[in-house]
């Protein structure tokens, strides 16, 4: 049943009031600022930081002071294997089987580790497509593994982009260039979430198209992990990594995940980068030569757990479990969709248009993020809701970022930020 959204505080409290999920607001940190709780809008960013966050690092701590080395084996959670909680935990939120996942280094370093893997370029196919404007690291990332294989990235990288007019990438062009560059294709790569416009790729159709074409395809989900459904075994993705500190909450720098298909994993001819916390964990500490890879995404590790980070991890996914994949979607939705109607009503109580929204206004294409570019007196408004203590983000030139995410955030926050934008603009 479609919402009849209202802009009114009433209806904010009301809908408040019927969330389920309202009660793990209490479960974090809420930054102040001047005195009160601020609006917080960057989950997109930095997470919030649960409650339970300490705790969870202070036992591990604890255990280092205790046992020293000894905490490997006999701490309450034993360091050598305390990956190997996560696959199951992460396997709702990102769609995969927990043979499929691994949790290990951050992002970028994920990110080389799997295109070594799965970017083969021959004299053939060697070309990348990527979409226009991809996070600067995936920029620099695709631009870096060109030249390690000796090729001109103004050759190799093929970037889609939107029509003239238009904030979002079409699909069909996504797939059209695919089609185009098909024989020359070696991989496919895109953002889940495009972390500029909000726009959420669809997946499954780059993947089959990818497929189709002979090319791998991966996907970069630092802004959808923890936001939007994913269902990567089954659309057949080959790899895919995401950091753990927006949706996921974990704390800044905090420790990546990595997907690596099913069909893929006990694939031990598939050259990687090898380290030791890869090898066969029967024979790793009897210290030999040869690098046998375990049969899992495991098989990619190269160093032992950053276990402190972990602990942080843990803790937001204790919560995730908790709150359930699917409901969070929902009222991410919903809250999303809230905020821009609230942004439209701003807009037609004015005498001229103040926000373009650039965030796809369909459900199925965007997440928690609404991106809006503002057609005047940006940094001005910007600055307004600073004061007025809103956490939001700034994008050059001219967009205001804002992601209300439904653990930590509410209707009524949505309802506030858009009175405080209204007068900002009267202002």
């Amino acid at each position: 049943m479609k919402i009849q959204y209202e802009n009114n505080l009433t209806f904010a409290q009301k809908m408040d009031a019927a969330d389920t999920l309202r009660h793990f607001r209490d479960r974090f940190y809420m930054p102040i600022m001047n005195g009160k709780e601020t609006i917080y809008f960057t989950g997109n960013s930095l997470g919030l930081q649960p409650k339970t966050t300490q705790d969870y690092v202070l036992n591990e701590l604890e255990d280092w002071a205790n046992y020293g080395v000894e905490g490997h084996f006999h701490a309450k959670t034993p360091w050598v294997s305390y990956h190997e909680i996560f696959p199951e935990m992460l396997a709702e939120i990102v769609g995969a089987l927990p043979e499929e996942i691994v949790v290990m280094n951050q992002l970028t370093v994920n990110l080389h580790l799997l295109m070594i893997s799965f970017y083969r370029p021959t004299r053939q196919r060697y070309k990348i497509i990527c979409e226009q404007k991809a996070f600067p690291s995936d920029q620099y990332a695709f631009q870096s593994q060109a030249q390690i294989h000796g090729l001109d990235p103004k050759d190799v990288i093929i970037e889609v982009a939107p029509k003239a007019g238009n904030s979002v990438i079409e699909t069909d062009d996504i797939l059209e260039a695919i089609k185009i560059h098909g024989e020359e294709t070696a991989l496919v790569i895109f953002g889940g979430v495009n972390y500029y416009t909000g726009q959420v790729f669809d997946m499954q159709a780059i993947t089959k198209a990818a497929h189709e074409a002979g090319a791998y395809c991966g996907f970069d989900l630092a802004h959808a992990a923890g936001n939007i459904h994913l269902d990567l075994h089954d659309w057949k993705v080959d790899f895919a990594c995401w950091c753990s500190y927006k949706y996921l909450n974990s704390g800044p720098g905090g420790v990546s995940g990595a997907f690596i298909h099913s069909s893929h994993i006990s694939n031990t001819s598939l050259p990687r980068l090898a380290g030791w916390w890869g090898h066969n964990k029967e024979e790793r500490f009897k210290m030999g030569e040869s690098f046998q890879p375990m049969l899992t995404a495991e098989g990619w590790q190269l160093s032992n757990a950053p276990v402190l980070s972990m602990a942080a991890h843990k803790a937001a996914l204790d919560i995730f479990k908790e709150a359930g994949m699917q409901n969070l979607v929902a009222k991410g939705k919903l809250l999303s969709g809230y905020l821009i109607f609230i942004l439209n009503k701003i807009n037609e109580s004015s005498t001229k248009k103040i926000i373009e929204i650039i965030t796809p206004l369909e459900d199925e294409k965007r997440g928690c993020q609404v991106s809006m570019l503002m057609l005047e007196n940006g940094k001005a408004i910007f600055n307004e809701l600073i004061k007025a203590g809103v956490i939001a983000d700034w994008r050059e030139p001219n967009v205001i970022r804002v992601a209300p995410v439904p653990l930590y955030n509410s209707f009524e926050d949505i309802y506030n930020f858009g009175k405080i934008i209204q007068e900002s603009i009267i202002k």
